[in-house]
């Protein structure tokens, strides 16, 4: 066994803390702290229909002796306590996009990790763990990472999550090591490295099975933090489980008795000796539950039953361990007392798999089995409503009643701006989703989720018998999904902006088996989508699309317009260039053009709204100059983004394709930060030289 002696001093935690805090103590901690402890949990691969209370218990009560069932007793008790979101989407349908997304708030259309980019670098901008951080919070990172940069070599990758907003780092950091869920004796994948902040710390991890690993790791930093010279501050915890994706290992003993505080998984910080299930025999235990269970596997009662296949006992242990993980951390934030105001989520990051990674004589793993898709058709790299529909489940119990059914759409990005507002903080102006937190609480409006996805995958959708055949075996290639209320628009094999989208209510045909497309009446609705689809979205040369260089369509204006662009001033001592959201304007009026004396030297953010009036269809390009932060947005897409690292008075410009007529724009400026305000957005047609000011005369409002 290798080890050094850093390792110890600086990762391997001592159960022995500074100060044991009194009920008392912790009780008025809890009371004092008005901004919520945030847990994000984040499997690997879980299906929305793994989860009891979304599909797995509804399999359980039709008794069919050919349609076998696991159980998730933990997440049940966790949806019962909270709320349960029935319609959130992945911003991808696979990890890396996946999670980049979430981390940043933007969807696909303006994110920089896209389709299967594993291990490419998140951007350097706003993460929920920046944000949090600038709220006043401790935030910490365990399990798989796999944004950290993939052709950098370790342990300084330019994406390391303490270089993006988090100030521990214990896990996986390659998303391909997370496949092997042993990363000492790499039993089916080899050994693969675990890291604590800059170092590689896995030759201590002996028999440490991932998802117990990660778990006690967790309890650890939750109790140290309440325990701790920081129990003070709020705490901000993304914890990415790595299971139930492939291989598809078992841990090597039942879970520990109890849960919380003193029992269940705990860490034990020796070197062979990590977590206390880090003994016997790796690879090797089943649930009960699942160890002896047997199904109908001809659907003829006059047979007898058979046993369930290895593998499929292998993937219901997995995600009952996840489940039994779950179930200790809700009863440690009990043991300490700060259970009533710490909000946790728990989802997936994309459809169930295929993949089991498992040699010759295992059967292969398919989510048929269990039906881990649950009423849908599609698994994971399908943008069809399984590849995409998430089991999300959230408790805030000072703030989200319990039994409470969310049933309005949204995605991943929403979180960004979620978190925000429970932090007590503005959202970016980047950040394209919008806050949930009044479809949570029941308080206030909830606005509308921008529902949209892009995605590439070579591969088919599965011919499996419980998908509709229009389905089975279908080329993905270039795809696209939006969703427009209860209808959403999906394309698979995009070769240009003008194919058609099929259409399905997914609220009346979950399944999406009735094309409304080809019935009389959706004509409007096919064009709404081939428009909104353009509009939400800019390219990316990484990803390149079938319409990337399509005239994105003008609107209609709203009313009678004027020439010029509203705008309010809205006071405040902002961190960023915060999002608009009905703040109550100090002052308003119309700009002439844009940087007038409505710019001023008041902390504050100064936002315009109106169309840019373009004269012909063309390629246009925009360029910003700033001697503060800005950032302007046209449609619903990002157009110039001088928040986040801008260096004052330095250029941005941006390229894009326009039909001819009104197009919405809104500019965000964070005022009184310099001495001066200064803020220059200029356009030409593509090939002019002379860049041109935006003049009164291109803009209305």
């Amino acid at each position: 066994m290798k080890y050094t002696p850093l390792l110890f001093t600086l990762l391997l935690f001592t159960l022995l803390l500074a100060f044991i805090a009194s009920p008392a103590t912790l009780q008025a901690q809890t009371s004092a702290r008005r901004q919520p402890n945030i847990i994000f949990i984040l499997t690997d691969d879980l299906g929305y229909g793994d989860l009891g209370v979304f599909f797995q218990n509804q399999r359980q009560k039709t008794d069919d002796s050919s349609e076998p069932w696991h159980y998730t007793p933990n997440l049940d008790k966790l949806a019962a306590s909270g709320a349960q979101l029935t319609q959130q989407y992945c911003n991808a349908p696979v990890c890396a996009p996946s999670r980049a997304s979430l981390l940043t708030g933007v969807n696909q259309g303006n994110a920089h990790v896209r389709d299967n980019q594993f291990d490419k670098a998140l951007e350097d901008n706003h993460t929920l763990g920046t944000v949090l951080q600038t709220a006043g919070y401790t935030t910490a990172a365990i399990g798989k990472w796999g944004l950290q940069g993939v052709d950098e070599a370790g342990p300084d990758w330019p994406a390391h999550p303490l270089k993006r907003g988090f100030d521990a780092y214990f896990g996986y950091m390659r998303h391909v090591d997370g496949h092997e869920h042993y990363p000492v004796e790499g039993v089916y994948r080899g050994p693969k490295q675990v890291w604590y902040n800059y170092e590689n710390v896995a030759d201590a991890m002996d028999k440490c099975y991932t998802t117990d690993l990660w778990t006690a790791a967790a309890k650890k930093y939750i109790t140290d933090h309440e325990q701790g010279a920081d129990a003070t501050k709020p705490f901000f915890l993304y914890l990415a489980y790595d299971a139930p994706h492939a291989v598809l290992e078992l841990p090597t003993q039942a879970y520990p008795a109890g849960q919380g505080l003193k029992g269940g998984l705990l860490w034990l910080g020796s070197p062979g000796h990590m977590i206390n299930t880090a003994s016997g025999e790796v690879d090797s235990y089943v649930h009960p539950d699942y160890q002896n269970a047997t199904y109908d596997d001809d659907r003829n009662p006059a047979t007898p039953q058979v046993p369930w296949p290895d593998t499929y006992k292998r993937y219901a242990t997995a995600v009952r361990r996840i489940d039994d993980g779950v179930g200790d951390l809700m009863q440690l934030l009990k043991d300490l007392r700060i259970d009533e105001n710490t909000l946790v989520v728990f989802t997936s990051d994309n459809g169930p798999s295929i993949e089991s990674y498992l040699p010759v004589p295992y059967v292969p793993n398919y989510p048929t089995f269990f039906n881990s898709f649950g009423p849908f058709d599609g698994i994971k790299r399908d943008t069809w409503e399984g590849g995409l529909r998430m089991p999300t489940l959230v408790a805030w119990p000072v703030r989200i009643p319990a039994g409470k059914v969310v049933t309005s759409p949204s995605i991943f990005s929403d979180w960004m701006a979620t978190m925000a507002e429970a932090a007590q903080m503005p959202a970016p102006a980047r950040t394209d989703g919008v806050s949930l937190l009044p479809s949570l609480t029941g308080k206030g409006r909830q606005p509308e989720s921008l529902v949209y996805v892009e995605y590439f995958h070579a591969g088919e959708t599965p011919d499996f018998e419980e998908f509709g055949e229009s389905k089975r075996n279908r080329r993905r290639d270039q795809m696209q999904m939006l969703r427009l209320g209860n209808l959403v628009g999906v394309r698979y094999q995009i070769t240009s902006a003008s194919d058609d989208f099929e259409i399905y209510d997914v609220v009346k045909d979950p399944a999406q088996r009735v094309n409304l497309a080809l019935q009389p009446g959706y004509e409007q609705v096919q064009e709404q989508l081939k428009a909104k689809v353009l509009q939400v979205r800019r390219s990316n040369a990484t990803a390149g699309r079938p319409y990337d260089n399509a005239l994105i369509p003008a609107v209609p204006a709203s009313g009678k317009t004027a020439q010029g662009l509203a705008w309010k001033y809205v006071q405040g001592d902002f961190p960023w260039v915060a999002a608009e959201s009905g703040q109550k304007a100090s002052a308003h009026g119309t700009a002439k053009a844009v940087g007038g004396k409505e710019l001023r030297k008041k902390k504050g953010m100064v936002y315009y709204e109106g169309y840019v009036q373009v004269p012909a269809d063309g390629v246009y390009e925009f360029s910003l100059t700033t001697t503060g932060k800005a950032f302007v947005r046209l449609h619903e897409a990002i157009l110039l983004d001088a928040d986040f690292g801008y260096a004052a008075g330095s250029g941005l410009t941006q390229r894009v394709p326009l039909k001819a007529g009104l197009h919405p724009i809104k500019i965000a400026y964070l005022s009184g930060k310099g001495a001066v305000s200064a803020l220059t957005l200029q356009w030409k047609k593509a090939g002019e030289a002379a860049w041109h000011p935006l003049r009164i005369a291109d803009l209305r409002h």
